[in-house]
């Protein structure tokens, strides 16, 4: 799974879902709380789902919760993994997943999720857009799999060996 902003930083910018704490919330402490996307790399696959990991911009390589979500319908998941009806509707209703850490408030992130931000359809057509876009970026440039890491600036060296700067080359 690859950071949607390693390919798109402009938009990423502009268009992953926030939530600023002001007041006291359930355990949250006051700050904010980024969602942000990862998708599949593997140029084969057609998973449409998104991974998101909720960060804050004092750890933001420390999430909080990892959620697992699809858009399409349950029966499509279900399909894609071996006719597992439990699974289908797990993505479907967003999930901790399993294989990663979750802090002691990933549940509170799950449940915020389930209830003020996956219930709203422009964020869901924006999720199922940006993994098109992703995708279709993974097929024009399949080179920046290894290159994906968000350490490299705008200026450096592109690390795919071009010579050119990083922004000129695969940052776009």
């Amino acid at each position: 799974m690859i950071p949607f902003y390693t390919r798109f930083p402009e938009i990423a910018a502009r268009e992953t879902r926030s939530v600023h704490v002001v007041a006291p919330v359930g355990p949250l402490p006051l700050g904010e709380y980024s969602y942000i996307e990862l998708y599949c790399d593997e140029l084969g696959c057609d998973c449409r789902r998104v991974v998101l990991e909720v960060v804050t911009p004092k750890e933001p390589y420390n999430p909080l919760a990892v959620i697992n979500f699809g858009w399409e319908s349950a029966e499509f998941y279900s399909r894609k993994l071996f006719g597992d009806a439990r699974a289908g509707r797990e993505i479907t209703r967003a999930s901790l997943d399993p294989i990663n850490p979750q802090s002691k408030n990933a549940d509170f992130f799950l449940d915020l999720f389930q209830k003020e931000i996956m219930t709203d359809p422009a964020y869901v057509a924006r999720l199922a857009r940006h993994y098109e876009m992703f995708k279709q970026d993974l097929r024009d440039r399949p080179h920046l799999d290894a290159v994906a890491a968000p350490k490299v600036g705008r200026n450096d060296p592109c690390p795919c060996g071009s010579g050119k700067k990083f922004k000129k080359c695969c940052g776009k």
